[in-house]
């Protein structure tokens, strides 16, 4: 009963091993990260305190997550990463300035930056922080106003995206960005379409190893992708909305 009860609380805190990478994925990861953050900082040391400095990075160590645990993820490509950064940034330097208090204007930057990132595609989670930081940033942050877009923050991205590029291209099977990976040879199905495939536990463990990189997927939506994408090859298609009703007319006639 204990164990059935922990295996629950394991499950709903998420700590299934659904990806499972190899030990030299893991090392080189952390070490393309501690390379790309020391040179963040390096470069926000320069344009701020340490303190400044600390406030600013803390949102570029979000990223370093993405791009360098990551590298193949929609969220980690180019695209997000320096429009999730500068399209937040402005959003949160405008509330800080057009709204007095803090404790408004601090969640709606969040709030609009996520808003902003999903409608121009460029979904970047470490965005948000970076809203955050031009509202609660202290004096030095708001003096630099819009300037703050440009230094530290796009100096930074480009550090950054520098670095992801110029680690992860020493090992072909991580090449960042996702353009820059070989072409697979594509893997030929083992049943035909149209026909009832079981893919188990095992198999997609199986298949995630090969992969050999961290996917932000669980093995419940890979089945449940899988599942829907069969049906839908199976069945046909819903009528659309004008053929229906033609349908119905020829019927009533």
């Amino acid at each position: 009963m204990r164990e059935m009860m922990w295996q629950r609380f394991v499950t709903w805190l998420g700590q299934g091993d659904d990806h499972p990478a190899s030990h030299r994925e893991k090392l080189v990861s952390a070490l393309g990260a501690f390379a790309g953050m020391l040179l963040v900082f390096w470069v926000s040391g320069r344009v701020l305190d340490l303190q400044g400095a600390a406030l600013v990075v803390a949102s570029m160590g979000a990223s370093a997550v993405l791009l360098f645990a990551v590298p193949h993820g929609s969220l980690s490509q180019p695209w997000p990463l320096l429009g999730g950064h500068l399209l937040s940034a402005a959003v949160g330097v405008t509330c800080a300035q057009w709204v007095a208090d803090p404790l408004v204007a601090a969640p709606l930057a969040v709030a609009l930056s996520i808003a902003v990132m999903y409608y121009l595609r460029c979904l970047h989670p470490p965005g948000g922080a970076t809203a955050l930081i031009a509202v609660v940033g202290g004096p030095q942050i708001h003096a630099l106003g819009y300037g703050f877009l440009l230094e530290p923050v796009l100096v930074n991205v480009g550090v950054i995206l520098l670095a992801a590029m110029l680690v992860n291209y020493a090992f072909p099977w991580r090449r960042y960005p996702l353009a820059l990976l070989p072409a697979r040879q594509p893997v030929e199905l083992a049943c035909p379409v149209g026909e009832k495939c079981v893919i188990a536990h095992s198999d997609l463990v199986y298949a995630l190893s090969e992969l050999d990189s961290y996917i932000d997927v669980s093995e419940e939506d890979l089945l449940q992708i899988y599942a829907l994408a069969m049906r839908h090859a199976v069945e046909p298609p819903p009528p659309s909305l004008p053929a229906a009703r033609l349908a119905a007319a020829a019927g009533k006639a």
